[in-house]
């Protein structure tokens, strides 16, 4: 098996801002594991993202692999054996030296997941015995922006389901004015920025407004705040920066009514089947998000989607440039191409090469 790293700049359509950051290009690491089947050559994508808020950075994470290039290419995808395995195998001989930096081992684990997928001939929802079509509808998302913008955003991409993202002072007169323009399902996201009676009151006037759920409204580790919030507040609350990782979903129950995967954050599609499981015993709803991956990530979150209660999956809807081709989400659903794996492609090599950073 070869490694590849592609470094890659996504420049983002416009300006997204939520309510602790602003950015226009999101920078991505793309991980290609190649492997000679036969004399075909199988490539698996995987990707991540860097994020300040999480330290993570793309140089960091590409000096990571390159320590562990020996230990990983030394592995084979596939049948169980001394040094091979399949994906979960993969991931779990990979955590040790990778524990602490999970954004990082996402990358790979995604890659293997595409790669056995390729090598066994499926994709990763019918290896998990899914129907496609049990997918929900992802959401659209409406970054912060003065409420004219936000409005004009909104009509540009008529959606049936729209993640608002609040943090403001006018957040209330945001969510009244976008609800003026449609009658699509509103699901909003104050990413940490409200305190536990802001939180209680605006639930209500939400609700009125049409609102289905509020995304992490109170700082990561407030859990005391999100037990009150919890007990008082009159919508539905899913966990965002509180659920990192598979520890965090029972520290979520009784907490927050469901919890909201990024394979980025967890460590990849391994931890986050083990999640999804997880929370479905708890009774915990259940959603997976996007980090503003291009198709390479977008794809390979679509396949868990049949399993979900909700998914996020716009990042790459939200790009001016896309590097790859893969899964395409629709508004009425989410169409899958006839690959194998997770679907995803890179595009042919000069539209990927000016996107390189």
């Amino acid at each position: 098996m070869k490694l590849y790293l592609h470094a890659v700049d996504l420049k983002i359509r416009e300006t997204f801002r939520i309510a602790r950051e602003v950015r226009d290009i999101q920078e991505a690491l793309i991980v290609e594991l190649q492997e000679n089947q036969n004399g075909t050559l199988l490539s698996g994508l995987g990707e991540t993202t860097a994020n300040p808020y999480y330290g993570f950075d793309i140089h960091t994470m590409q000096q990571e692999l390159e320590q562990l290039r020996e230990l990983i290419e030394t592995y084979q995808i596939g049948d169980k054996g001394h040094t091979a395995g399949k994906p979960e195998d993969f991931w779990q001989y990979l955590y040790p030296h990778l524990k602490g930096r999970l954004f990082t081992l996402c990358a790979v684990d995604i890659a293997a997941h595409d790669l056995y997928g390729k090598k066994t001939g499926k994709p990763l929802y019918k290896i998990w015995g899914l129907n496609p079509k049990e997918a929900p509808v992802s959401n659209y998302t409406i970054g912060i922006d003065t409420i004219d913008k936000m409005v004009r955003k909104m009509k540009a991409t008529p959606w049936p389901i729209y993640k608002i993202k609040l943090g403001t002072r006018e957040d209330l007169d945001i969510v009244r004015t976008l609800r003026k323009q449609t009658d699509a399902v509103f699901r909003v996201d104050a990413n940490c920025a409200w305190g536990v009676e802001e939180t209680i009151e605006n639930a209500r006037e939400l609700k009125k407004l049409g609102v289905e759920f509020i995304e992490q409204p109170l700082r990561a580790d407030d859990m005391e705040g999100m037990k009150e919030v919890f007990k008082n507040a009159v919508l539905p609350l899913i966990a965002d920066e509180s659920c990192i990782t598979e520890d965090d979903v029972r520290k979520c129950h009784r907490h927050f009514h469901g919890i909201n995967i990024k394979l980025t954050k967890c460590g990849g599609i391994t931890p986050a089947l083990r999640m999804i499981r997880e929370a479905r015993a708890l009774g915990m709803k259940v959603m997976v998000g996007c980090m503003t991956e291009s198709t390479v990530g977008i794809s390979a979150i679509a396949h868990l989607a049949p399993m979900l209660d909700f998914v996020d999956m716009d990042g790459a809807m939200l790009l001016a440039e896309d590097v790859a081709t893969g899964v395409t989400v629709k508004e009425d659903g989410i169409l899958f191409p006839q690959e194998n794996g997770t679907g995803a492609r890179l595009l042919p090599s000069e539209a990927f090469q000016k996107n390189k950073l």
